[in-house]
């Protein structure tokens, strides 16, 4: 199968301001059947970048074993702290693009989905798509500016013209869309997907580790001197990432790995060795998730930052359940009061007490994201919550600024 002579040097390498610039710099899409670019994708190791890390190739596998399959990129792009899919988006759809029709090709879908912020889909995709010859057709479905918005069950719920809500049905890749089988697609896998058909698993795999292979886009933010979207080789540790992003510009008190629904990683001279996976991370209860760093620095209360995302996504809930609906505003409350010095003692109980209730309860995953981010802080920033039980707070600044 014949190869572009000199690939790309990456995602954010790709940046053309039409189609024929695009095919220029990276070639035209090699005619590849099903099971050629299935056991290329395979190959390569490639996994969602969306934040579950799904192997591509098991999920691509699964739609295709159905009938009248559905592909969606989904860009949605939900997490307040993530701007990554923005930038691929933007910088290169028609490699977004050219990954969706592959998609497609590989799952026998002859329909197509992007959905992503009106704003993007109106100055990036349809500009791109006007300038190509789609061999399928593609709608565009704006999607909704909440958290939840991006969960492929509520993904599912948009593009058949409900509330993107997450749902209580079948696996998507069983009954989606219209009930059919359908592929809910990050953007920044389908353009790695673009990439590897172009050059091969072999291509991508020499980039990152044996476990990591290739690379992966982090959006890393707060307490550094050049906030903004990177590409970084998989293995890459915690100290490196944010040495790409020009350092800190305070001495670091902890990094939040993997947005919002991720954990507080300690910044220390072990942790910043730890190689952002999800196998090292674990003892943190962290993953890369969506390629999100946030670096806290020393002089804000890391409890006072957990609580502030803590009230954010108790009113993100779809208001479908319970646990979201009353526990997880109920553990936002208590962690504000903790951080407040609020009768500290009593809220650190009851945190314990409703983050245990609800664990394990929900209709989504959301209320056990918040309850894993709630958790890590309480343990990352243990020495503080002593200080707080003392009614003392050891931070000069309370207020910190994370995400967009």
């Amino acid at each position: 199968m014949s190869r572009v002579a000199t690939p790309v040097a990456g995602l954010l390498a790709v940046r053309a301001t039409s189609y024929d610039e695009h095919v220029a710099l990276v070639g035209a899409l090699p005619d590849l059947t099903p099971a050629q670019l299935l056991a290329e994708v395979r190959d390569a190791g490639l996994t969602g970048r969306g934040g579950a890390a799904f192997p591509a190739a098991r999920k691509h596998a699964a739609v295709a074993a159905g009938r009248a399959a559905v592909v969606v990129a989904n860009g949605a792009e939900g997490e307040p702290a993530s701007s990554k899919d923005l930038a691929v988006m933007t910088s290169a759809p028609h490699l977004v693009l050219d990954g969706l029709v592959l998609a497609a090709r590989a799952t026998g879908a002859s329909t197509a989905y992007v959905y992503a912020p009106e704003r993007v889909l109106e100055t990036s995709i349809a500009p791109a798509l006007r300038q190509r010859r789609a061999p399928l057709a593609i709608t565009l479905v704006p999607s909704a500016d909440t958290f939840v918005s991006g969960q492929e069950t509520a993904v599912v719920a948009a593009v058949q013209g409900m509330r993107p809500l997450p749902m209580h049905v079948p696996p998507v890749y069983r009954r989606g869309v219209d009930g059919r089988p359908t592929l809910v697609q990050n953007v920044e896998t389908l353009a790695h997907l673009a990439l590897i058909a172009r050059y091969g698993a072999g291509w991508f795999r020499s980039r990152g580790s044996h476990d990591d292979p290739g690379s992966r886009l982090l959006t890393i933010s707060g307490a550094v001197r050049r906030p903004a979207v990177y590409e970084v080789d998989g293995g890459t540790t915690l100290g490196e990432a944010v040495s790409r992003a020009g350092g800190p510009v305070e001495h670091l008190q902890a990094v939040l790995v993997g947005g919002y629904h991720g954990g507080w990683v300690p910044w220390d001279a072990d942790t910043i060795q730890l190689p952002l996976s999800r196998a090292a991370l674990s003892p943190y209860d962290a993953a890369p998730g969506a390629g999100v760093l946030v670096a806290l620095d020393s002089r804000h209360c890391g409890l006072a930052a957990a609580a502030d995302i803590a009230r954010y996504l108790g009113g993100q809930t779809a208001g479908q359940c319970g646990p979201c609906r009353n526990g997880l505003p109920t553990i936002a409350d208590h962690l504000t009061d903790l951080a407040a010095g609020r009768n500290p003692a009593a809220a650190l109980t009851e945190i314990e007490r409703i983050c245990g209730s609800v664990e394990g309860r929900g209709a989504c995953h959301h209320p056990n994201g918040t309850i894993r981010m709630v958790r890590s802080a309480v343990r990352t920033f243990r020495a503080e919550v002593e200080h707080h039980l003392g009614v003392h707070c050891t931070a000069t600044a309370h207020r910190v600024r994370l995400g967009r």
